[in-house]
């Protein structure tokens, strides 16, 4: 099995900064992307950014040029530097794993983690 653990959630004052952390641990022989989500409340997960293993980058629209993804391949570990935080980047952040092999020929799977809250708010 494939286990994602996220750190670094919290509150912050509006305008302020967070890092999102999120390391891939168990049997895994290659990750083609990693991303983060969120989830509001009441509202549907949505894409936050997203990296695969050539380094290509995919933003949400609200969040360009405020948020910076990376990843460590070698590490299997993601994360993400998030700049000018606003009360509606308020939600639950989730780490994602994408198109996951644990052999050469295994079936590729996608895995979730927990899940961390972030809270924007004076």
């Amino acid at each position: 099995q494939v286990q994602l653990v996220e750190s670094g959630g919290g509150l912050v004052q509006p305008g302020g900064s967070l890092t999102l952390s999120c390391a891939a641990s168990g049997s895994i022989f290659s990750i083609y992307a990693m991303g983060w989500y969120r989830q509001a409340p009441g509202k549907q997960r949505e894409l936050v950014a997203h990296i695969d293993n050539g380094g290509n980058t995919n933003y949400a629209n609200s969040v360009k040029g405020r948020f910076t993804i990376s990843r460590d391949n070698a590490k299997n570990t993601v994360s993400l530097q998030m700049n000018s935080l606003k009360p509606e980047d308020t939600a639950v952040y989730y780490c994602n794993a994408d198109r996951v092999r644990r052999c050469m020929l295994c079936t590729e799977l996608q895995f979730w983690g927990q899940g961390t809250q972030v809270t924007v708010s004076s």
